[in-house]
């Protein structure tokens, strides 16, 4: 399959430029490109985003963005909750699971359409939300902080296990209405997660892997997010927003024909 390396490639460039939520097209682009079926490509699709997000989390750290006790907080949480998505998607039929993760995509295609024209605010913060900075920057943790990253976490894990995405579409708008953190550190924080989470699902799953599909793939994904990210401040913005929504949205359509059909 001579076209693994580019379907990953659009993968991570994608996450470059639309943030930790646009791994959530590695599965269909598998489905679609590889043809294979959700369960087999959940896995191959953790490891590229997986590989992808820690690259960019290294960078976030390095600019010391990263919120990393959060971070391993709501890691452990999706750790532990991983292997029962991973369960489930075993003995799911593939075509309700392509179903299901059609569902979610079109749900992500519409929210991030919404935000690009305005109509929802980009970030949905609580007036007093549970996870609040002290003067050093750091969160003063509290057992409502703790509480709400680790549900946070225990859904993106679920998820991630279940459909193999990385559940930065969780984890941004988690942290966005649980946290006061900007915009840039809620991201590079969601991309921490995103790889530790990714990490223990792929582990988990490693035996059933198909490597010679799963390596191309993820390299071409962190090969990717490297070009991505040098162009992103040029092309970031609401026009971008759209495209990716539009570009959800029909695989979203042709998830469920391929499905129905």
């Amino acid at each position: 399959m001579s076209n693994l390396p580019v379907l990953g490639l659009a993968v991570g460039t994608i996450m470059a430029l639309t943030g930790a939520g646009g791994g959530i097209l590695a599965v269909p682009l598998l489905v679609f490109g590889a043809g294979i079926g959700v369960a087999q490509a959940g896995p191959i699709g953790l490891l590229a985003v997986g590989m992808a997000a820690t690259l960019g989390a290294v960078l976030g750290l390095k600019a010391g963005i990263v919120r990393y006790r959060a971070a391993l907080l709501i890691a452990a949480a999706g750790t532990l909750a991983a292997p029962c998505g991973l369960w489930l998607a075993r003995r799911i039929d593939n075509h309700w699971l392509m179903l299901f993760f059609s569902l979610v995509l079109l749900y992500v295609a519409v929210r991030t359409a919404r935000q690009a024209l305005g109509l929802v605010p980009a970030v949905v913060a609580q007036a007093d939300p549970p996870c609040i900075r002290g003067a050093g920057g750091r969160f003063v943790w509290t057992s409502a902080c703790a509480r709400s990253l680790a549900l946070s976490g225990s859904i993106a894990g679920l998820l991630s296990g279940l459909l193999g995405v990385g559940g930065g579409f969780v984890m941004v708008p988690a942290l966005q209405r649980c946290t006061d953190l900007a915009m840039q550190s809620v991201v590079a924080t969601s991309l921490a997660v995103i790889a530790l989470v990714s990490a223990s699902s792929v582990i988990a799953s490693a035996a059933t892997m198909d490597w010679g599909v799963a390596l191309p793939f993820a390299g071409g994904a962190l090969s990717g997010m490297l070009a991505g990210r040098l162009v992103s401040a040029r092309l970031a913005g609401p026009h971008l927003q759209l495209g990716f929504a539009a570009v959800a949205a029909l695989v979203a359509v042709g998830m469920v024909a391929k499905a129905v059909l």
